[in-house]
């Protein structure tokens, strides 16, 4: 059942469960194995950084920053269709949270590290989303996905290899699984959509998935440099405000569309 409670300063509900897709999809995904960690911004620091026409989503007043690590598994076209090789592979990214005039609650990268050079180049092509080419690994290399993986340690590791050669080191211990998101949580997690720069027009590309397993997590180790590339010094430095895990969902993309 979709939570539908609506947290502090929002004007439309954060449901779990996301929407169909307004069109055909054109892209399908596995989201596997993925950290939240998030720390509260000022949205002063945060708009400069959104594209036009879009402003920050808040929470309690506050911007949100994510470090977000995880495995792209099988990524393909259309609805079915799956690449196992070149659409598996690591990613991690700095997100932002944001909002438009039509109320969507969405996403705006501003970094993507990823393993594969193709995937990068394409996506910066198509969408102009910040991909940069790493080198990433994550031990162990997959969580099983059928078992209790509470008490799981995983680490992320990701090096760019071009651009400073930006670091971030993140390790975590998997928690007790989240029996009911809070308002906090669904921010966070649950976005249909993100909202990008096309040759000076701003986008919104939908997509949808269920709800998230989510679980509690802690971090034991973090060295990071991608949160102060992506135009936000000092706060990787400090103690993250939310840290979520999960085993992963299926998502698919649909059209394009100007804002």
């Amino acid at each position: 059942m979709s939570d539908t409670r609506v947290p502090p300063g929002l004007g439309r509900p954060v449901e779990a469960q996301g929407p169909p897709l307004p069109g055909r999809p054109i892209m399908n995904q596995w989201w596997r194995d993925i950290a939240f960690v998030h720390w509260r911004v000022d949205p002063d620091r945060v708009a400069p950084l959104l594209p036009p026409g879009v402003r920050p989503d808040l929470h309690d007043g506050s911007a949100w920053v994510g470090l977000i690590p995880f495995r792209m598994v099988e990524a393909g076209f259309g609805r079915r269709s799956t690449a196992p090789w070149f659409g598996t592979f690591l990613e991690t990214n700095v997100r932002l949270y944001s909002t438009d005039d039509r109320g969507r609650h969405g996403v705006v990268f501003r970094s993507l590290e990823a393993e594969r050079l193709a995937v990068v180049a394409g996506a910066n092509l198509t969408f102009n989303v910040p991909y940069r080419w790493a080198g990433m690994t994550m031990a162990p290399a997959a969580l099983p996905h059928d078992a209790d993986v509470t008490g799981a340690r995983v680490r992320y590791d990701s090096v760019r290899r071009a651009r400073g050669r930006a670091r971030s080191r993140l390790e975590i211990e998997v928690g007790e699984p989240v029996a009911e998101p809070s308002p906090l949580d669904l921010f966070l997690t649950a976005r249909f959509g993100l909202h990008t720069s096309v040759l000076g027009r701003t986008l919104w590309v939908p997509n949808t998935h269920g709800p998230w397993p989510l679980r509690r997590a802690r971090v034991s180790a973090l060295d990071d440099e991608l949160v102060a590339a992506a135009g936000l010094p000092g706060v990787s430095g400090s103690a993250p405000d939310s840290v979520l895990f999960s085993t992963g969902v299926q998502t698919r993309f649909g059209v394009p569309e100007r804002l």
